[in-house]
């Protein structure tokens, strides 16, 4: 009698199987954890691009453009043009050299003819990570600071 030894045996089979899930699930729950901050990461991007947009648009057409963030309703975008949503899970505050913390309500960053941009500090963040926009109100420069974690 010949016995078949090409193949694997069903024992063999359940430890791998049960490796590649032990496996999967690790790198499943590791991207969970990561969504919250490529969140954060995004729309740091995204805002901070659409001030500078702002300030090259108004440079170009001789005239003024605004970024309007709306902090009741979560949302931003060029004033009179479609607006995005922060997404849920990122808190966003602003910083303003005048009225100091800003809550609430409508807060507009103001680009002008002359490349100037009014001064003032977006607040980003998570539970564990906190992105700060700066403003630079001679140069206009929109600078991404941060990665530090909260306590």
């Amino acid at each position: 009698m010949k016995v078949n030894d090409s193949g694997f045996t069903l024992l063999e089979l359940v430890i791998v199987m049960t490796l590649m899930v032990v496996f999967l699930g690790l790198s499943g729950v590791h991207f969970a954890n990561r969504l919250p901050s490529a969140k954060l990461d995004g729309t740091a991007r995204e805002l901070s691009g659409l001030i500078r947009m702002a300030r090259i648009e108004a440079m170009s057409v001789r005239g003024e453009r605004r970024v309007t963030i709306d902090l009741n309703r979560r949302t931003y975008g060029l004033k009179g043009a479609a607006r995005r949503a922060v997404p849920e899970g990122v808190a966003i505050s602003v910083v303003d050299p005048v009225r100091g913390g800003v809550y609430g309500g409508e807060y507009d960053i103001i680009a002008d003819a002359s490349g100037t941009v009014e001064p003032c500090e977006i607040i980003l963040g998570t539970k564990k990570k906190t992105l700060r926009i700066e403003i630079d109100p001679v140069i206009g420069s929109v600078v991404v600071k941060g990665y530090a974690k909260e306590d």
